[in-house]
């Protein structure tokens, strides 16, 4: 009937063209038998977590592409779903930002970690660090003042 040639360990039934029913058939693969659970449920994509994990961690898409050793354009295309994530480029947005495959892959499940602070929140912090200590007290005191200011407003607008 048909004959089996073997390239390397490999198997092949030959000659595949001459009866494509019966060789397609033989060699499909079984459905599988696994019950697998359901994934949660999101509203958010891949590229939409990424965009909003990038966000957080207080990158832009530029210096995320410098990090990634993309273009900048190639970013927004993964963040907006033009293109999908493959494994690697999973892995070096994941380096990138400093956050496990799961976070950039996973719906949120649960109460979130707690948020990692911003890159620039930090290069700020440093910035004032670096200044004479009656610099730092003056920039402290109105960042006080500032934020005592903010945070009522948006109290009552939640309110209302």
């Amino acid at each position: 009937m048909h004959s089996i040639t073997k390239y390397g360990n490999i198997p092949y039934m030959e000659p595949l063209l001459s009866f494509p029913h019966a060789t397609v058939a033989s060699v499909m693969p079984k459905p599988s038998k696994l019950a697998l659970t359901p994934l949660p449920h999101s509203d958010e994509t891949p590229g939409q977590r990424l965009a909003r994990i990038r966000r957080e961690r207080g990158f832009t898409q530029v210096e995320l592409a410098e990090r990634t050793g993309l273009v900048q354009t190639l970013v927004s295309d993964y963040e907006r779903g033009k293109l999908r994530l493959n494994a690697d480029m999973i892995l070096r947005f994941a380096t990138a930002l400093d956050v496990s495959t799961d976070d950039l892959l996973q719906p949120a499940s649960g109460p979130k970690p707690a948020r990692k602070t911003s890159r620039r929140v930090l290069q700020r912090l440093e910035r004032i660090e670096a200044l004479p200590m009656h610099v730092q007290t003056t920039v402290l005191k109105s960042l006080d003042l500032m934020l005592k200011s903010v945070v009522p407003a948006k109290r009552q607008e939640a309110i209302r």
